[in-house]
């Protein structure tokens, strides 16, 4: 009932407050007017989470640089209120959104439930504009960690589940057809967004871009750094530690790995729910030692690990754009990964990396060894790569998305 009161109260603005909202809105602009000497726009940054993920790592850029473009950024993330129950904490991250937006222009929220309804409500009352970052489908992520999905993230949408499921499909449609703007990380995901939305000419495809102002340290100089063996030949992974990522194949395939060459290891950084039943699986299969599983890692460390890397291997069922990806290709570490999603957009298979199969055990090891045994065709694909790499800049993420809150 709650939840319902104040979702009816945001979206169509009852009468009774509407006159009283307005003269306060009216004194909270004119005072912003009044302070505000340096920034020509303020905006509230949303993320479900602030440490982990490509969303997580696109906040942290965006407030790094968008003072750039003259716009103040701040950050009300949903681990703030995590630690309250349900429908409470999403109350509460109304009333949080509903305060920063009170000296704010708008909100760009990252996901379109957990924080982009009660950032819609917020939005809605107070008059603001409102930006969704369109990343991935909430209602599908949701179904595949909490409800046992094992459908694609492609099959997910032409059919129907339980009812909670649908629930959480209806409040992403709603969410995003009543938003001024969504923006996604690739051309998949702008196809994906309009499918679920009235307004197809709100949905405009941005793609993440990079920031390459740390060092280039080298291979041999990242492996000193961390104090790795100079022989040990790495495989390298990160991501949220959820089942679409693949985390667990990767730890199947090195014993078939380790016959043919007792140097492989497997390096995993990142954090998540599956972390428990990874680190189970490499004690059942006697890895210890031979797979490191890091942890979450700030970018700047997260960043050496990479550069110690002989081979960046993703295998993810999902992805809407891999910073981890185009890091790898910068830093001239050769990539492995699924032909699914926004991928194939960033690379073009034997060319800047090597594409395959989601979980597919038998062409990864393959495509390892062809990297390893193929030198010719490695120092091709990192040079490709490299250049590739250059398309994802954070200046032109900036650019763009300048060009859309400019215009709104």
């Amino acid at each position: 009932m709650l939840l319902s009161f104040w979702l009816i109260l945001g979206i169509f603005r009852i009468d009774l407050f509407d006159k009283y909202w307005y003269n306060f809105i009216v004194f909270v602009k004119l005072k912003q007017a009044f302070i505000k000497q340096i920034a020509n726009m303020k905006i509230v940054i949303a993320p479900g989470a602030y440490k982990i993920g490509g969303p997580a790592t696109y906040t942290r850029l965006l407030v790094e640089y968008l003072p750039l473009k003259n716009i103040e950024a701040e950050i009300l993330s949903f681990d703030q209120v995590k630690e309250f129950p349900k429908i409470i904490r999403h109350f509460i991250f109304f009333v949080k959104m509903f305060i920063k937006l009170l000296s704010s222009d708008l909100v760009l929220a990252q996901d379109p439930v957990s924080v982009g309804l009660p950032s819609l409500v917020a939005a809605k009352i107070l008059r603001k504009k409102m930006i969704i970052r369109f990343v991935g489908d909430y209602a599908w992520e949701q179904s595949a960690q909490r409800f046992g999905v094992k459908d694609s993230i492609d099959v997910f949408q032409n059919n129907k589940y339980s009812f909670k499921i649908e629930f959480l499909r209806w409040i992403q449609v709603f969410v995003l057809n009543h938003v001024d703007k969504i923006i996604t990380p690739s051309i998949y995901f702008g196809e994906l967004a309009k499918k679920l939305v009235n307004n197809k000419d709100k949905v405009i495809a941005i793609y993440n871009g990079i920031d390459t102002s740390l060092p280039v340290l080298g291979h041999e100089e990242a492996r000193k750094k961390l104090g790795l063996n100079s022989e040990e030949i790495i495989l390298f992974s990160a991501g949220r530690l959820v089942s679409w990522k693949g985390f667990e194949l990767l730890i199947d395939l090195l014993p078939d790995l380790l016959k043919q060459n007792n140097r492989y290891r497997l390096m995993i950084v990142g954090d998540g729910p599956d972390m428990s039943k990874l680190r189970q699986k490499v004690m059942d299969l006697k890895l210890e030692g031979k797979v490191y599983l890091v942890g979450y890692l700030d970018r700047e460390d997260l960043l050496v690990n990479l550069q110690a890397a002989d081979i960046f291997v993703l295998n993810t069922g999902f992805e809407s754009f891999s910073f981890q990806v185009v890091e790898a290709m910068y830093y001239n570490i050769p990539v492995i990964t699924t032909n699914v999603c926004s991928l194939p957009e960033v690379i073009a298979n034997n060319k800047e990396g090597i594409l395959v199969d989601y979980n597919n055990k038998e062409q990864i090891r393959k495509a390892i060894e062809k990297f390893l045994v193929d030198t010719s065709f490695r120092q091709e694909i990192i040079k490709n790569a490299k250049k590739k790499s250059a398309y994802f800049s954070i200046k032109k993420t900036l650019d763009n998305l300048f060009e859309v809150l400019k215009n709104l």
